[in-house]
This record gives structure tokens, sequence and C-alpha cells, in this order.
């Protein structure tokens, strides 16, 4: 008798059809024939899509050769990206050779950290002297009170120290950030798509959008932080697939050797210590020491991977799934996260912490032993940490109370359609000097503003839409942590709306809406499967929009790099009143 390994039979994965339920028989009659149960593993952990030949073969690259290209691609595509990326970012990375918008506050802060280990005041005309100078100054001892916490400074100075106190110094960094984020989100996006094409394509989206190209190119903290809460994000996609694989390899298989679920495994399985969540927490940590609102990230973030935790037990069997989360998930996925941020924030202070405390160390470090001398809590607790409770106090009401009308300020409401975009950089130098063709009939313009690439950003409306449709009626999960990227970006805005805010802040989002789009174009092209009417049809469409935005960046590119162009083509280029 023939074994099952060894034969030749393409039905051998079917029931045999007398084993088939009476209704099942029944169907036959109609063509109906019973789908191969499916594997758990498979629905735990979806292989990732095998890397094809065919295009290089039709360029003439030999088959050994194109076999080895398709099997790099997975590094190789996301690392050709990620050069067109840094290539974009450092090209002439000093210009304009000023300080720019609030450069003029993180700049000067991030070389006072990195020397000092807080923050001073300088006198208010000292930027013509750095930038005459070169960054040779004397950096002022008097403390100054400043409203963020200092990893973005931290990272700031990094590039000050490494290349000089001047332009190119103090954006190396944020280019160098921008850059990987873009590689980072190729990444994750082939993790989460199983698609190194669709990967790469929402790396090449970021790549070429211009509210993060503007942003990478200038020292401001919302750079700093989009690259930390990316890279949580990317974390914890991967724990996620490492938690899958380890309970799959703990369900039992038949004697087809198919994966099977089990309420047992699934509802007392520990999935060990998930290094990678305790990652996640380190980046969120160091996400809300640069700008608060990543505690919002933090909530939001810790929200879904609980969740995933919950399907995951689902799918491999669990009969109460919640119950064994609790059990099993909850109290490590809170001591990865919640304590890890918390420990990480606070190391953040330690150059303020360690400060003198007799009033030359760091703004209100001497707090607990002059004003709160007297307090309550002074048996309790440290000065150091009730100097700094206090500070975090007073910067706390100074966000929820800055109603300080600006020129640029903008509602939420409008920044996913980029309805009042930041102008961080504007000259109108004559014919002939700094860049303006000597031809031109009237004076040019240079600006740099920070705009979204508007086809892609608009694209991303209708993006969004899809993933919120893919989410609710398909529980799709990767449309849910798409949107869960989103609206922990996004969303906490809405309750700050007489707040002073700008549309810049947008960029700690950006990475989601180009996954959004990334998304939509994957379901434009079509599933496998699809007949290749409907694939080229599809491939034509998303191939035109792809081409529609890269050619909307390169036409923006002189407002974005503040290239000095006739007036009338900037005009041309401002195609809302209320981006002027």
């Amino acid at each position: 008798m023939t074994s099952t390994a060894s034969s030749t039979d393409t039905r051998q994965d079917q029931q045999a059809p007398d084993a088939r339920p009476s209704w099942q028989q029944r169907l036959r009659r109609y063509g109906y024939s019973a789908r191969p149960a499916s594997d758990v593993r498979a629905r735990l952990v979806p292989p990732f899509a095998a890397p094809g030949t065919r295009l290089w073969q039709a360029l003439g690259v030999p088959p050994v050769l194109a076999d080895r290209i398709a099997r790099w691609s997975g590094w190789g595509g996301p690392l050709l990206v990620t050069l067109l990326a840094g290539v974009l970012r450092f090209w002439n990375l000093g210009s304009p050779h000023a300080v720019i918008f609030d450069e003029t506050y993180y700049a000067k802060d991030a070389w006072a950290i990195v020397h000092h280990g807080f923050e001073v005041n300088w006198d208010k005309d000292v930027n013509k002297l750095i930038l005459d100078s070169g960054g040779h100054v004397t950096l002022p001892s008097d403390a100054a009170y400043v409203v963020h916490p200092p990893v973005g400074k931290y990272v700031i100075g990094l590039g000050e120290l490494m290349f000089g106190f001047d332009p190119f110094g103090w954006r190396f960094m944020t280019a160098l950030l921008g850059t990987l984020s873009v590689l980072m989100l190729c990444r994750i996006g082939r993790r989460l798509f199983r698609s190194t094409f669709l990967g790469c394509l929402a790396g090449a989206l970021m790549a070429v959008d211009g509210l993060h190209f503007v942003m990478s190119r200038t020292s401001l903290l919302d750079g700093v932080l989009m690259f930390f809460v990316l890279a949580a994000f990317g974390c914890l996609v991967v724990d996620r697939d490492r938690a899958r694989e380890r309970l799959a390899a703990a369900l039992p298989a038949d004697e087809d050797g198919r994966v099977r679920p089990d309420a047992h495994v699934a509802d007392t399985l520990s999935l060990g210590r998930r290094p990678w969540r305790w990652l996640a927490g380190l980046m969120l940590g160091l996400a809300i020491g640069t700008k608060w609102n990543g505690l919002y990230v933090l909530v939001a973030f810790c929200v879904m991977t609980v969740l995933w935790d919950v399907a995951a037990r689902r799918v491999a069997g669990a009969r109460h799934p919640y119950t064994a989360v609790i059990k099993h998930d909850l109290g490590l996925a809170f001591l990865a996260t919640v304590p890890v941020a918390l420990v990480t924030y606070l190391a953040s202070w330690t150059g303020w912490i360690l400060s003198p405390t007799d009033g030359t160390g760091g703004y209100y470090r001497n707090w607990a032993a002059t004003d709160g001398k007297h307090s309550s809590w002074s048996w309790l607790f440290p000065d150091w940490w009730r100097s700094l409770w206090h500070y975090e106090h007073e910067v706390y009401e100074f966000h929820l109370n800055l109603h300080s009308p600006h020129t640029y300020q903008s509602n939420p409401w409008s920044w996913i359609v980029l309805g009042r975009p930041v102008s961080y950089f504007y000259e109108s130098p004559a014919p002939g000097t700094d860049g303006c063709p000597a031809d031109v009939g009237d004076k040019c313009a240079r600006e740099v503003l920070a705009l979204g690439t508007p086809l892609l950003w608009w694209a991303a409306c209708f993006a969004i839409a899809y993933v919120l449709w893919r989410w609710f009626f398909r529980r799709d999960w990767r449309a849910g942590a798409i949107a869960c990227g989103i609206a922990a970006g996004y969303l906490p805005w809405f309750l700050y709306q007489e707040r002073t805010i700008f549309l810049f802040y947008a960029v700690v989002f950006v990475p989601f809406l180009c996954l959004a789009v990334a998304m939509l174009i994957g379901a434009l092209i079509g599933p496998p499967g699809s007949s290749d009417t409907r694939r080229v049809a599809g491939a034509t469409g998303a191939g035109v929009l792809v081409l529609l935005i890269a050619w909307n960046f390169i036409y923006f590119w002189p407002i974005y790099t503040g290239t000095a162009i006739p007036i009338d083509d900037w005009r041309s280029r401002m195609w809302l009143d209320t981006w002027v």
C-alpha cells in the first residue's frame, strides 16, 4: 500500500468523499467541493510572499543573479529607498544658512543641554553672532525656563557636538532620523502587509512627503518624536509576530501535520519575556521625553498590543481569551511599557537632576530647598523629585493656557487637507542675489514651507476611509493598527482646539498615512489570483497615482528647500489662499 507521504495524488489534502457531512455530499452534484481545513499556524503567522524573478529576467538579468536579487529584496529594496531618502535629506542640508522658525529655541537649547545638562537664557541677538562666527560663542550660565523635556534636544545636540554649532550641525540628527525612519517604515510595511513591494512603497511615499522632508531638514522636536513613535510601533509589530510564533509552536498538530486550535494551550500558555515589547517601552519613554503628546501614543499602543494578544489566543482556540490575557500577558505588558517608559523619561532629566541646587543649576532645580521647603511631602520625596514635579506642573499649566495668537496657527480639522501650513523661512532676494536669476523681471522668493505633498495627503483622505472600512467591516488587524497610529498622533489635538497649535505636529502620524495609502494602492492593484485584466488596470491606476505624487513633490521642491525662484513661480505653487 502506498503511503500518503509518497503519494502523488493532489487530492490527498481533502477529506475522503464518504467522510464528508451528508449535506456536502448532496451539494457535490452542483460542483461543490469542501475547502481544505485551514492551518492555524498560517492564520497566526501568515507567510511572507515569495519574491518573484520574472521582472529581473525580463530585464535580461541571468536567472542565478535574478534569484539572488529576489532573495535579498527584503533588505535590498528598503535600503535603496532609504538611499534615495538620505540623498534628498542631506543634499545641501546647511541651506538656508539661517536660524529658521523654532530652531531659534531648540538649536540653542540643544547646545546648552549637551554642555550644561540644562537650558540657558541666550541674548536675543545672538543668532547672527552664531552664524557669523561658526558657532564660536560664549555659552551663558543663567538657567532658562523651557516647556519641553530634554530627549529631543539631546538628539539635536549630538549632531552639534559632531559637526559644530551651525545649521548643518543642528540639522544633522533630524536628517539622519528622518532617513532611518524611511528604512523602518519599509520594513514595518513589509512585515505588516507580508509584501516587500508594499513596504517599499510606503517608505517611498514618506521619502517624497513634503512635511516629513522639511521636518527632517529642520532642528525641531516633532521629527524626533515621529522617529521614536514609529520605532515603538515597529517593535510592537515584531513582538506580535514573535508571540504568535511561540503560540503556534505550542499548538498540537493532527495526523496530516496541520496545526489545530487547542483550548488548553491557548488559555494557559505563557508567552515569555517578549524583549521587543520592552524595547517598545523604551522607545515610548524616549517619545514622551521628547514631547508630552507621546503619552497619548503610549496609551493607544498599550491598548492595541493587548487586543492583539486577545485575538491571538482566540485564533489559537482559547475559550476565554480575555481571561487568559489578564492572567498571563497583561502584567508583563504593563511592566514592559508603562514603568519602562516612566523610568526612561526620568532618566532623560539626569543632567537637570545632577545640576547644582544653589541657584546656578537648572530652572526650578532649587525649588524644593527654597519656595517648596515647607511642603507637606518633604519627608517622603527627595528634593530633586519635588523640584521636578513642581517644574512639570508649571509646564502643564503653560501648555494648558497657551492661547496667544500666531500667524500660522491652525485647527486640527484642517490638517489632513493641509489647510494652513507653516512658513519656516522666507526671503525676497533681488535679481542676481542669493540664487535669484539676474534676468528675472521682478524679485524672487525663497521659502521653506512645512507643507505635506498635497496629492499624497489628499489621497490619504480616501485611504483613511478605506482603512476604517477594512477595520470595521473586514476585521483586518492591519487596518486597525494603521488607524491606531493615525488616531494616537492626531485625535488628541482635538481636545485643544483653542490652544495655539500648528499643522507640523501632524508629522508624527505621517508614517501611518503612508501605510494607509500603500494599503489602498495594494487594493487597487488587486489581490493575488485576480484576472490579468484586473491586475493590469489596477496596476496602471496605482502607477499613475504614485507618479503624480512623485511629480507633486518635485514641483514643490523649491519651497521645501528655500531655493530662489521667480515670484510668479512661487505664486503658482500657492494653490490655496491659506498657504500664503
